[in-house]
């Protein structure tokens, strides 16, 4: 589904208020991470809707500096990016909440339907695409 760059290429991760709190368990970055690869997996499958690559790369970064922010370091934030059951997980979310916005893995169209309804609808999904 999500292509590992997605995850894997800049996305910080972030503990809650303490360096203390699993990094997995932080609800901004967490919820950024799934948002980018709903994206990038519709974008990815409709051939008329393509990601806002700045944006996103962008919006990546930020989600890295809030992990700095919240007191991980680089390593830390790096041992999370290159955690493959980490990835994997929010790759399941992902696909669940594609399927549930309607999204019917091989359909092209039902993915250009959920792209077209986040980007009407300006979620954060949608923000990410054009």
């Amino acid at each position: 589904l999500m292509a590992a760059e997605v995850i894997h290429g800049g996305v910080g991760a972030a503990g809650a208020l303490s360096a203390q709190t699993p990094q997995k368990d932080v609800a901004k970055i967490r919820d950024g991470i799934i948002y980018t690869g709903m994206a990038y997996e519709i974008s990815e499958r409709c051939d008329s809707i393509s990601a806002r690559l700045f944006r996103g790369i962008n919006y990546l970064q930020s989600l890295r500096s809030h992990a700095r922010d919240l007191g991980y370091s680089e390593a830390e934030i790096e041992d999370y990016i290159n955690d493959d059951a980490e990835k994997d997980r929010l790759e399941a979310i992902a696909r669940e909440q594609l399927r549930l916005l309607g999204v019917v893995e091989g359909e092209e169209a039902t993915y250009c339907a959920a792209g077209r309804a986040q980007i009407a609808a300006n979620t954060r999904v949608g923000w990410l695409l054009r």
